[in-house]
């Protein structure tokens, strides 16, 4: 059996510390498969972006095992964790995080030469394609729209091919048309990619085009449930709802 794409066991992280310490993760255990889609859901403060960035190794746990796509992240320098992450694990931030003085073949290209890919901007170009920007490639942040922007964000992320796709509300900065389109074009490349998806989002309606919806609150996970789709009425029920 395939190893899982995400497992976690008795997580714990403490943020902050002395009186302003809090323990923002306690006890947490996930196992998500390869090729799942995972929402994970909460109040504000719940502690779940927290566990987005310890999954993407931009937090390290106090405790407890992180083993992502095989790898424990336990013990590996910032070094091994950033090139760990360039190899493996896509992100997505609500907020963008585009680098303001470079074009959007830039901004996908860079992270890539810096992990010393072979053909850079040929493989930038591509995936700005794939999310739609082909005629946008030469345009500053400031030249795009907010969707244009996360599609960017988004072609960045899904360059290196990463076997794992973390997303920190990335419809929330976004219309709901908008919203919509980049919720799609998330979806749809995970599926024609095979990857793991895992993402933090206040919009019920998004999380529920998940395999699983998983809720936290004060740090600890209270649900993990598949998400099951409404079932169709009924030839019957319909013609009885036509004659009320």
């Amino acid at each position: 059996m395939a190893e899982p794409a995400i497992r976690l066991r008795n997580v714990h992280l403490t943020l902050g510390s002395g009186r302003s310490a809090v323990h923002v993760l306690k006890g947490v255990g996930l196992t998500v498969e390869r090729g799942e889609s995972v929402g994970i859901v909460g109040p504000s403060g719940s502690g779940k972006s927290t566990l987005l960035m310890v999954l993407a190794g931009l937090e390290r746990a106090d405790e407890g095992l992180v083993e992502i796509a095989g790898q424990p992240l336990t013990g590996l320098s910032e070094d091994q964790l950033a090139a760990f992450r360039g190899r493996s694990v896509g992100i997505v931030f609500q907020s963008f995080h585009l680098i303001p003085n470079m074009t959007a073949l830039e901004n996908v290209a860079v992270p890539l030469e810096l992990a010393g890919h072979p053909d850079a901007f040929g493989r930038a170009a591509r995936e700005l394609a794939a999310v739609g920007l082909a005629e946008r490639v030469t345009h500053y942040p400031g030249e795009l729209s907010g969707g244009e922007q996360q599609r960017v964000a988004l072609a960045r992320a899904l360059a290196p091919e990463p076997a794992i796709l973390i997303a920190d509300e990335p419809t929330g900065n976004l219309d709901a048309e908008t919203g919509r389109q980049i919720a799609d074009l998330l979806f749809g490349e995970q599926r024609r990619r095979q990857m793991t998806l895992v993402l933090v989002t206040h919009d019920t309606g998004l999380a529920a085009r998940c395999d699983r919806e998983i809720a936290v609150r004060s740090g600890v996970i209270h649900d993990d449930a598949p998400v099951v789709a409404p079932a169709p009425a009924s030839a019957t029920g319909a013609a009885e709802g036509a004659s009320l």
